[in-house]
């Protein structure tokens, strides 16, 4: 496609990360001038410097700067962008932005705003789409009702529920409730998380699919009434409704099912005249394929819709900017091969998933498949936005092939200086449940806790001879890349003497002198700002934190008294984050595990639990900043 084409010279990318830095590619291809926006916190964030302009939004948080409509209009308008493409997430289905870009001049490169108003809101869309016969699950919309009259009509429509909320996607706000007894916690933590997220703590009630796989079908629609179906995409590997893995095709669903499921969504653009692109969501019962159940419509672009343009050989963004500029589509949709995604957080597997921040000490992305990052070598990762950090794409001929040309580049991703889920990528991507195409959206639940491997010899090596380096003075962070820009290990030597480190566990690891072995594939290391040496070996990465012999001694002393003592007395915040909710009085008397309170980072939500039982002593307060490891609440015994 020529830029000839599109009339647009220039298009304002509202959003960060690597989704604008996808937009901006397709930009610079078609010769169209890209403005990006931006926060404080990203005001050195690579999507900045690869925009022909770049406009200062916004402090760091999301509600002040990506998501303030009036600053992103006025940098479309100070830089004569016709058009603003909002990616996903943020602004990419409001209203108010597709209204605001109306009465500017702007074009929204997204739906109509009755289109945004109708599939923005899940319960209206619900009953919009059922309307026109296309099958829903069965539930109901519960905003207007007590929390009298929702259990009423919950016992009408049957345990176990998913409670949602009406307005936003990924995930956000849902829960599983397995009788009336657990109805009344998961409708006050719903709401809490939907009005947080989205502005609104609008909820629905559906029957829960004990086995469901989800299924997406991606549809385009143009200013000429024609809407298409560019196939289907498997999202069904989730952990707390947020995808994981995603692939194209599917992982095997019958011929009549798929013929269904793009009809259906066809049917469900139609009915709201769509232009551009958009995802059709439902569910199928993996013991019971035969029917689909529609969900919800995301009307924008999709995290993943990359597996789409791998096996279709189309360019999306560039349809999308077809379709806002009044083009008719040109496209006849042909699926060949198959593509599957894996998104790679800053999170902590073995920490329950919890997000990690910190600066990219090293990221060294594999070669021969297709990486969209949001991160290089020196970026932060922030606690501000969402976690993820890139996405990994294999390409192959068939479903088996391209799980394991993504688990090999998985092998071959380096991220140094936050804790990611590339280990747990891989094993999931091996599994043999995945392998077999045999998947439900619980499956990860099946292998959690996640438990790391403690690391190798190769890693103690590397950590070894690293902080040989530095370990008397630490090098600065920001000076880190320029002056030891991650050390690379062929081989394994063997130390002249023991070294010793702690894990993130507290666990204390060593290498003794007889110690060898061939690293499994080249490891990387470097040093962070703290002395910490970060690993990586066959996409593992591990944090030591190097001990001397005198350290060693002190800490194995320290684990021998603990473990004789009782339960320490603090609850203590899981990650950095804010307080959102405090779920108890102070001075209450509280069971081993009772949620205590409520923290908040990187859109998550995490609670902290009593560590036994006593009386509980609040130490924070709702609004409140803290702390990795801060104790928010004590909990007293008459021992204690």
């Amino acid at each position: 496609m020529s830029s000839s084409t599109v009339s647009f010279h220039t298009v304002l990318v509202a959003n960060r990360g690597e989704i604008a830095r996808r937009v901006i590619r397709t930009l610079r291809t078609l010769g169209i001038r890209s403005v990006a926006v931006y926060s404080d916190a990203d005001a050195s964030a690579p999507h900045v410097r690869e925009a022909d302009l770049a406009v200062r939004i916004g402090p760091a948080p999301a509600v002040e700067s990506y998501l303030d409509i009036d600053a992103v209009i006025a940098a479309a308008r100070s830089t004569g962008a016709q058009a603003i493409h909002p990616g996903y997430g943020f602004l990419s289905e409001s209203v108010g932005l597709a209204e605001a870009c109306a009465e500017s001049g702007v074009v929204f490169i997204g739906p109509s705003v009755d289109a945004l108003q109708i599939m923005g809101d899940k319960a209206r869309a619900r009953e919009h789409v059922l309307r026109y016969g296309v099958p829903v699950v069965p539930g109901f919309d519960a905003k207007g009702l007590s929390d009298l009259e929702i259990a009423e009509e919950a016992e009408n429509v049957g345990y176990p529920l998913l409670v949602k909320p009406s307005a936003g996607g990924g995930g956000k706000g849902m829960e599983v409730v397995s009788d009336a007894a657990g109805l009344r916690g998961a409708l006050a933590s719903a709401r809490r998380v939907a009005s947080a997220a989205f502005g609104d703590d609008s909820l629905i009630l559906e029957r829960l699919i004990r086995r469901p796989r989800h299924i997406e079908v991606q549809v385009f629609g143009d200013a000429h009434g024609t809407v298409i179906a560019l196939g289907e995409r498997e999202c069904t590997l989730q952990r707390r409704h947020q995808k994981v893995i995603e692939e194209a095709p599917s992982a095997g669903i019958p011929a009549h099912t798929r013929e269904r499921l793009l009809s259906a969504a066809v049917l469900a653009a139609e009915s709201v005249q769509y232009v551009g692109a958009g995802t059709v969501e439902f569910l199928i019962d993996a013991d019971a394929p035969d029917e689909a159940f529609f969900i919800e419509m995301n009307t924008r672009l999709q995290v993943e819709h990359p597996v789409t343009e791998e096996v279709t050989g189309l360019d999306l963004v560039a349809l999308q900017l077809r379709a806002a500029d009044g083009l008719p589509l040109d496209v006849t949709p042909r699926v060949r091969g198959h593509a599957v995604e894996a998104r790679v957080y800053a999170e902590s597997p073995e920490r329950g998933f919890l997000p990690s921040t910190g600066t990219i000490l090293l990221f060294d992305p594999p070669p021969g498949v297709r990486v969209d990052s949001a991160v290089e070598t020196g970026s932060e990762v922030t606690g501000f936005y969402d976690p993820m950090i890139a996405k990994v794409i294999a390409f192959a001929d068939d479903r088996r092939a391209a799980l394991a040309r993504l688990d090999e580049a998985l092998a071959r991703m380096v991220v140094l200086g936050v804790d990611t889920n590339v280990a747990f990528l891989r094993t999931l991507c091996r599994h043999e449940r995945v392998v077999a195409g045999d998947l439900d959206t619980g499956l990860i639940e099946t292998l959690l806790p996640w438990k790391a491997e403690r690391p190798s010899p190769a890693q103690l090596a590397a950590a070894r001879k690293m902080s040989a380096t530095g370990a008397s003075e630490p090098l600065r962070t920001s000076a880190l890349w320029r002056d030891r820009p991650g050390w690379r290990l062929g081989a394994a030597a063997v130390p002249e003497a023991t070294f010793a480190a702690l894990t993130d566990d507290d666990e204390v690891v060593e290498l003794g002198a007889a110690d060898v072995s061939a690293p499994n594939g080249t490891v990387h290391a470097a040093m962070d700002g703290d002395g910490a040496v970060w690993v990586s070996e066959s996409g593992r990465t591990v944090r030591l934190r190097p001990l001397d012999r005198r350290r060693r001694m002190l800490h194995r002393l320290a684990q021998r008294e603990s473990g004789a003592a009782a339960t320490e007395p603090e609850g203590r915040a899981p990650m950095p984050g804010s307080v959102v909710a405090v779920l108890v009085a102070n001075g209450d008397a509280v069971s081993a595990g009772d949620p205590l309170v409520a923290i908040e980072a990187m859109k998550m939500e995490h609670q902290v639990l009593a560590p036994h039982d006593g009386v509980v002593h609040l130490l924070v307060a709702v609004g409140d900043q803290v702390r990795r490891d801060q104790p928010v609440a004590r909990v007293t015994t008459e021992e204690s």
